[in-house]
């Protein structure tokens, strides 16, 4: 980390290499007031704020490949400055802060205005690829929007957010970025249980980043609220600046557009489901306002990755008993959020609602074809062949859920089993041989190997043997194999446990274990030398213990 101090030349030059466009605010229609009191905003995209200036801004962490994106000067990270800017306590001349207005449908039911209630855009740039983004900081301070709340972050959250932000970038998963990490210096007050034992913890503020943060429900505010004009107004703008392809030689969209408009942002969503089942992510908070309009993973909130292959497991607290946002569940969560964006556009399609029904008609074919396509890549095919590959595909699923089987390390291990070497033939006279054949080589996948039981094994044996099978009838040999299994099966994610197990040193002050984690998710497809305590399972002490397991929306 860089811990030079520019001087006052040095600081102006630094800040003028971020080139602030603010579009946003230019285009858009603003809330008239100026007081930051919490109230319902009402044909306005966003209200004008500024974050809080807190009393020691320190930086715990930044992103060296983001910020070189945003073409920030070496001599400035690291630095007091860089801290107090992207800690929200110093506002550029050139930065137009704002928190927008938006609404959603939470947990299935509408809410209302909602808009950012613990967000504080500080402008938009252009970065060094001529593309724009918004940098956005969280915790901050309180907005219009921040309701009952106070709009601050604690360490835990933040650590959690900055760290997953990176680590699905680099696992190629469309996704918002985050600059920097920075403490505040003083304290915020959680109940983060719910159960009336609230605690003074550290604050702080994430940096995002993102061409865009207009989600679904940017729409669906304007649009349970009859406001067309604004509803038009904001769409249009989202076309004519993230969406420039759709409008050809037109100059002003109209109904096709706006049809092909929802085709798209359908057509991205369901990539994107297709990345999160590939890795095991599970969201846990799928609102619709929780849903970028580009079709990247947005807001960071009580998010977890699947250990034990368990389709039905979510990791929101809030969500525990009935279960909505549960990682089998997210694909079918999409298409209703698609559903209900839909309804907020047609306004501006005449209601055709069949041109509507189009977008989610992709949709569902969007991710068939996609899931087809991930599955086949992650055991090493080099195509998906539709008479035989969706009953192989639905064994492997029922086979990863018959015994508790860490997801991320079977397809690595996969991978390295020997498939069409002789001494690999299962005989089926001799069950015990097939079964220590199997085990030598995947027991590390399995939390309670010696329990796995016969039933199970039996129908793992005989999956295994049909796959081989048809790697055979497609002549692929095991370099082959390997090779593509383990360019889209990762050995590195962000577990739980390795999260909280940085937010417990960096919560004491030492803020190693960050850095190295997210050193260690930089390269998460490659082997890591001296990393292997990264690519363990769960231990049983992080099964039930907090942050390590199930979160709370607390922070």
């Amino acid at each position: 980390m860089n811990t030079h101090e520019p001087n006052e030349a040095e600081w102006s030059e630094a800040w003028a290499s971020l080139q602030f466009d603010n579009r946003f605010t230019s285009c858009l229609p603003p809330d008239p007031e100026t007081s930051n009191e919490t109230r319902q905003v009402y044909e306005a995209c966003y209200s004008r704020v500024r974050p809080l200036k807190f009393s020691a801004p320190s930086l715990v962490a930044y992103s060296p490949e983001m910020a070189r994106q945003l073409g920030l000067p070496e001599s400035l990270l690291g630095s007091s400055q860089f801290a107090e800017v992207f800690g929200g306590g110093r506002v550029l001349p050139d930065m137009d802060p704002f928190a927008m207005c938006y609404g959603g449908h939470q947990f299935g039911n509408w809410a209302g205005q909602l808009g950012d209630g613990r967000a504080i855009n500080l402008g938009e740039v252009i970065d060094v690829d001529g593309h724009h983004q918004t940098l956005q900081l969280k915790g901050a301070g309180p907005t219009p929007y921040s309701r009952f709340a106070d709009g601050l972050a604690v360490l835990r959250s933040s650590v959690r957010e900055f760290l997953c932000s990176e680590a699905m970038h680099h696992l190629g998963v469309p996704t918002t970025r985050a600059l920097s990490l920075v403490l505040t210096g003083d304290r915020v007050t959680r109940d983060m249980f719910y159960d009336g034992h609230p605690q003074q913890e550290p604050g702080a503020v994430v940096c995002r980043v993102a061409p865009s943060f207009v989600r679904l429900g940017s729409f669906q505010i304007f649009a349970s609220r009859g406001d067309i004009e604004t509803l038009r107004t904001l769409t249009d703008y989202t076309i004519r600046n993230d969406f420039p392809h759709l409008l050809a030689s037109q100059t002003a969209p109209g109904k096709e557009t706006y049809q092909e408009f929802f085709a798209e942002v359908c057509q991205r969503t369901a990539e994107l489901m297709v990345h999160w089942m590939r890795v095991g992510f599970v969201h846990g908070v799928m609102n619709t306002d929780n849903l970028s309009i580009l079709g990247l993973t947005i807001d960071y909130g009580p998010y977890g990755w699947l250990e034990d292959y368990d389709p039905n497991w979510t990791p929101n607290t809030t969500d525990a008993q009935g279960r909505r946002y549960r990682y089998g569940h997210q694909p079918q969560i999409a298409q209703w959020n698609l559903a209900q964006f839909a309804g907020a556009l047609l306004p501006l399609v005449d209601g055709d609602v069949e041109s509507m029904q189009a977008g989610l008609k992709l949709y569902v074919e969007t991710f068939e074809d996609g899931w087809h396509a991930m599955m086949s890549a992650k055991l090493g095919l080099d195509r998906f062949e539709p008479a035989s590959d969706p009953e192989l595909f639905g064994d492997l699923l029922e086979v990863l859920s018959l015994a508790e089987t860490d997801m991320t390390l079977f397809y690595r291990l996969l991978a390295d089993l020997p498939c069409d070497s002789p001494e690999t033939t299962l005989p089926a006279s001799d069950p015990e041989t097939n079964r220590q054949r199997w085990m030598r080589s995947m027991n590390a996948a399995y939390y309670s190997p010696d329990e796995v039981s016969s039933d199970a094994m039996t129908k793992t044996l005989r999956w295994w043997e049909r796959y081989r099978e048809r790697l055979a009838a497609a002549n692929i040999d095991e370099a082959q194999r390997n090779t593509r299994m383990n360019r889209i099966n990762p050995l590195y994610v962000l577990r739980n446990y390795l999260a909280q197990l940085a937010i417990d040193r960096s919560e004491q002050g030492d803020h190693a274990g960050v850095w190295e984690l997210l050193e260690v998710l930089r390269n998460p497809y490659e082997v890591q030398s001296g990393r292997e305590a990264f690519a363990e399972k769960r231990p049983e002490w992080a099964r039930h213990r907090a942050g390590c397991s199930m979160l709370s929306c607390s922070s």
